[in-house]
């Protein structure tokens, strides 16, 4: 997929870009991203699971007819 040399420099362009400083801050944010995002396509399955619909996100009911 990726070379060494690949990453290698694609890491040297992120350490001139933004600097050493704030790439710890960078990954922490996307790992938070990624886990609040995961966390929410988990819940939608889990909610198509239980009943076959998707639940409304404000609370609000569905008018029956």
């Amino acid at each position: 997929m990726f070379s060494g040399w690949e990453i290698v420099l694609v890491v040297a362009v992120l350490f001139l870009l933004f600097g050493a400083s704030r790439l710890p801050k960078l990954a922490k944010s996307l790992g938070q991203s990624r886990r609040a995002f995961k966390e929410g396509l988990e819940e939608m399955e889990n909610e198509l699971k239980d009943d076959g619909e998707p639940k409304a996100i404000d609370g609000a009911t569905e008018k029956e007819a």
